[in-house]
């Protein structure tokens, strides 16, 4: 299990123990409470990274799978994250590793012109060249992302600003829902072997993230459209992605998702679970 202690790697490790597989988890520090609550929970924590072979190594060692995940947002950028994915991939041919597990991004292969989606697309196509069993699964944007961009208060309610027309919807997913796919997959390995999906729990307009926003608050809270141009200065990827968004979009066939995977959790239950106004608004 990489990325343990990470939203992914935790929802994969939790779910996988939950269901009542063994865990090993490679972890940088196990002193973390995320860490020590996988091991409590029953996982077996190895001490390392992703760019130490023996500690990769160690954590494949008599596996029967891997659950490969890396970030673009730590020292090194994309080239950091596409270079730990394939030592990971590597390291899983040496382990013989019977299904390696990939979690990639929605639309990785279309053209985004956003560098941590193109990274992963490139990982894609190494693993292609690996005598490596592989499932990859192309999650959608997070329900968590959105809490970086929860709603502030305005006048008498609250407002939800990104760069999105308000007409074109976003498909969203939880990361728990992530667990479940890539758990599921592990167990069904006939069913999901070879095969790239992209995956998805909601699908939401602007207006339609702030209703949700607003019935997990019962505060008032409209959507507003932020102009793009001061974010591409700034942040250019970001920039990229969002014209992306309005260009292309995610593509999972979310009609089918729900029926082979009832109960998906959708924008407005994972906020009444994990999200609380502003103190400001919520007193008005």
């Amino acid at each position: 299990m990489l990325g343990a202690t990470g939203r992914q790697g935790g929802a994969v490790a939790r779910e996988l123990l939950r269901r009542g597989h063994r865990v090993h988890a490679l972890v940088r520090d196990a002193a973390k409470d995320q860490a020590r609550a996988l091991e409590q929970a029953g996982a077996v924590l190895v001490r390392g990274d992703m760019d130490d072979a023996a500690s990769l190594a160690a954590a494949m060692d008599g596996v029967h799978g891997v659950f490969s995940v890396q970030t673009f947002r730590g020292p090194g950028g994309v080239e950091a994250e596409e270079r730990q994915a394939r030592a990971v991939a590597d390291a899983a041919v040496r382990a013989g590793v019977r299904h390696f597990v990939y979690s990639s991004v929605g639309g990785a292969d279309r053209d985004t012109r956003v560098p941590h989606f193109e990274s992963k697309h490139r990982t894609e196509q190494y693993l292609a060249t690996l005598d490596l069993p592989t499932t990859v699964l192309r999650p959608v944007m997070f329900h968590d992302i959105l809490l970086d961009i929860a709603p502030r208060p305005a006048g008498d309610g609250l407002v939800l600003a990104m760069w999105l027309d308000p007409h074109v919807p976003v498909q969203l997913i939880a990361t728990a829902d992530i667990g479940v796919f890539a758990a599921d997959a592990f167990e069904n390995a006939d069913a999901w072997l070879g095969r790239t999906v992209e995956i998805a729990g909601d699908c939401l307009t602007g207006p339609q993230m702030a209703a949700a926003f607003e019935a997990a608050s019962g505060i008032p809270t409209r959507y507003q459209q932020l102009p793009i141009e001061p974010l591409r200065n700034a942040r250019p990827d970001l920039a990229n992605m969002f014209d992306w968004f309005e260009r292309d979009g995610y593509r999972a066939d979310l009609d089918e998702l729900r029926r082979t995977r009832p109960g998906l959790i959708t924008l407005e239950s994972w906020l009444a679970e994990n999200w609380t106004a502003p103190v400001a608004a919520a007193a008005r």
